[in-house]
C-alpha cells in the first residue's frame, strides 16, 4: 500500500498520450497519481501504474473553475499535458491551450502548489498566425503570469507507441501506393515520449530551475526523410508526393468546411491551421536549455520506432516469423 503521507501531484490529460507515461513514472517514484480527466472511466487503465489506491483518475475539466480547483487541492505538484490537434465544439484552441492552461495555474497559484510542469510545443509563439502556436504561446504567458516558477517543456513532435504521428502514416503507407506529404522539406526532431516524462519527472522531483526548456531528439530530419525511414522499416516501397502549400491550404480549407458541415464527426486529416505550423521547422533552439539540463539522455528514434511500427509490415505481426522463415529455406 502507498503511504497516505506520500505527496500527491495532479495531471490534467494524465490518460493522454504524453500524461500517461509521467503518471507511471511519478507513481514509480513513490507519489500519489491524481489522473484528472474529463472521462475518468475511460482512465481506470492508469490504476495499474501502481499500487492499490495509488492512481486515482478523477473528473476535471479544465475550462471549468470548480473542478480544477478541487483536482488541485492538497497537491504537491501539478502537471498539465492537455492540448489539441483541431478544436471541436467547446473544445476549442483558446478554451484549452490558452485559458485552460491560466486556469490550472491559477488553481495551482491559489493552493500553494509548490511545482508545476506545463507541456507546451515548440514553436509557442503569441504572436504566430497559428491558432494551435498561438495559443501555445498564451498558455505559456498565463501559466508564468500565475506560476512565475513554473516549468515549461516544450517537446518537437513526440514519437512512441501510442504516438499520432508515424502511427498515422505507417497505416495511410499499409493501404496506400502513394504518402501526400505537406513541408517535406520542413525539419523536425522528433522526441520520444518517454524522455519527455523523464523530463516532467525530474523536473518535479529534483527541483530543476523554473523557466523554458526545448526538446528535442538525437536526430534532426526533414518531413521527407522520417518518411523513407518510416517506410524502410515497415518495409515498403511508397511514392512519397510533396503537396505545395497553396495546395495544402485549400485541401485544409475543404477539410474544415466539411468538418463544421458535419458537426466535427469528420476526422481532422487535414487542417488549415495544421498547414500554418507545417511552415515552421520545429526543432530545439540552441539559445534554451533542454534535455540535457534535465538531466535526460534523449532516445533515438530507429529501435523505439522498430518495436511498434511492425503491425505496418507487410505481414504485420508476423513478419519477422515470416522473414525467419524465408532465411531457413534459403
Amino acid at each position: 500500500m502507498i503511504s497516505p503521507d506520500a505527496p500527491i501531484v495532479t495531471i490534467f490529460g494524465g490518460s493522454g498520450f504524453v500524461g500517461r507515461y509521467i503518471a507511471r513514472r511519478m507513481a514509480r517514484a513513490g507519489w500519489r497519481v491524481r489522473i484528472a480527466v474529463r472521462r475518468p472511466n475511460e482512465a481506470l487503465f492508469t490504476q495499474t501504474y501502481g499500487v492499490v489506491g495509488q492512481v486515482k483518475p478523477i473528473l476535471a475539466n479544465i475550462r471549468d473553475d470548480a473542478s480544477v480547483a478541487a483536482a488541485v487541492a492538497g497537491a504537491s505538484a501539478v502537471v498539465t499535458s492537455v492540448g489539441i490537434l483541431s478544436a471541436s465544439g467547446k473544445q476549442t484552441f483558446d478554451a484549452v491551450q490558452a485559458e485552460g492552461a491560466g486556469r490550472v495555474a491559477r488553481a495551482a497559484a491559489d493552493a500553494g502548489v509548490s511545482s508545476l510542469v506545463h507541456i507546451s510545443a515548440i514553436g509557442a509563439d503569441a504572436e504566430s498566425e497559428s491558432v494551435y502556436s498561438r495559443t501555445k504561446g498564451e498558455g505559456e504567458a498565463n501559466v508564468l503570469s500565475a506560476l512565475p516558477n513554473a516549468v515549461i517543456l516544450r517537446p518537437s513532435i513526440i514519437f512512441g507507441t501510442e504516438d499520432e504521428f508515424f502511427n498515422r502514416f505507417g497505416g495511410m503507407a499499409a493501404i496506400s501506393p502513394v504518402l501526400p506529404v505537406v513541408g517535406a522539406d520542413t525539419l523536425f526532431q522528433p522526441v520520444f515520449v518517454d524522455d519527455v516524462a523523464k523530463a516532467a519527472e525530474n523536473a518535479i522531483t529534483q527541483a530543476m530551475p523554473s523557466g523554458i526548456y526545448e526538446l528535442g531528439g538525437p536526430d534532426v530530419a526533414s518531413f521527407r526523410t522520417l518518411m523513407e525511414r518510416m517506410l524502410e522499416i515497415i518495409h515498403r516501397r511508397r511514392l512519397i508526393v510533396s503537396v505545395p502549400f497553396f495546395l495544402a491550404r485549400i485541401m485544409g480549407n475543404v477539410n474544415d468546411g466539411l468538418r463544421w458541415i458535419s458537426g466535427g464527426l469528420l476526422p481532422a486529416f487535414l487542417t488549415a491551421d495544421q498547414v500554418k505550423t507545417l511552415r515552421e521547422d520545429n526543432v530545439a533552439s540552441d539559445s534554451l536549455p533542454g534535455l540535457a539540463e534535465l538531466g535526460v539522455t534523449p532516445t533515438s528514434m530507429g529501435p523505439v520506432l522498430e518495436e511498434y511500427l511492425v503491425p505496418y509490415r507487410p505481414y504485420g505481426q508476423y513478419a519477422v516469423i515470416t522473414e525467419s522463415a524465408r532465411n531457413l529455406g534459403s
